[in-house]
Formats: structure tokens, C-alpha cells, sequence
């Protein structure tokens, strides 16, 4: 079934990456946060700042994956998310989550097979 959706849509593909774990709700708040007069909105973000001000913490519960590669944020399943807490759980007050994910990108979320801390 799975194959067969993966086929009808162009933008369903699995695979592994390397990137960012946030806090989702701090992350699209800080994404939506920009000035009435910008035009550039994807020129006018800091990305690093952003990943490094929305760092999840042990109550997070929504979290998003910010590719390495090119910045893209993907939204993690139900399955994913819970994943990501346990790991946030256990790394304590660690700030800074890099992680190596992988998965099945579909739109703009991941159905998450693993996550793991690098």
C-alpha cells in the first residue's frame, strides 16, 4: 500500500539524513516571524539561531527535523515524535540535537523508521 502511494505521489521518497531535532512549535513560530516589509523571507531567517533558540527540551512533544543539506524542515509522525522525546529524555539538559533520521518523506513531514543521535 505503501508503495503504491509512494507512486502516486512525486513527492514520497525514503531514504536517510543528517540535520537538526527542534522543538516544532518554537521552530514554525520563529519560521512565521518576520517583518511587514520583508520580501526575501527564506533571506531573512537565521537558521542557526533558530535551530539553536528552539532546541527541545524533555517536555516537547511536536518536533521537526531541519535538513542539513538545504535547510528544509519536515514535521515527524506520531511514531517519530515519540522517538525524538525518548531520545530528548535521555540526553538530559543537552542543548543541541544533531541527529541522523531516517524515513519516508511525504509533503512536508516524515514517517520516521529511526532517529539517532550523532
Amino acid at each position: 500500500m505503501v508503495v503504491v502511494l509512494c507512486l502516486l505521489s512525486a513527492t514520497c521518497f525514503a531514504g536517510t539524513w543528517q540535520g537538526a531535532l527542534v522543538d516544532g512549535k518554537c521552530y514554525d513560530s520563529e519560521e512565521r516571524n518576520v517583518g511587514p516589509n520583508d520580501t526575501e523571507t527564506s533571506v531573512d531567517h537565521d537558521k542557526g539561531w533558530e535551530i539553536r533558540y528552539c532546541s527541545p527540551k524533555a517536555k516537547t512533544t511536536a518536533f521537526e527535523f531541519v535538513r542539513q543539506e538545504d535547510g528544509q524542515s519536515f514535521r515527524l509522525d506520531s511514531e517519530g515524535n515519540a522517538k525524538a522525546a525518548e531520545l530528548v529524555r535521555k540526553a538530559g539538559k543537552k542543548r543541541g540535537f544533531t541527529v541522523t533520521l531516517s524515513g519516508e518523506i511525504s509533503g512536508n513531514a516524515i514517517k520516521v523508521d529511526s532517529v539517532v543521535a550523532r
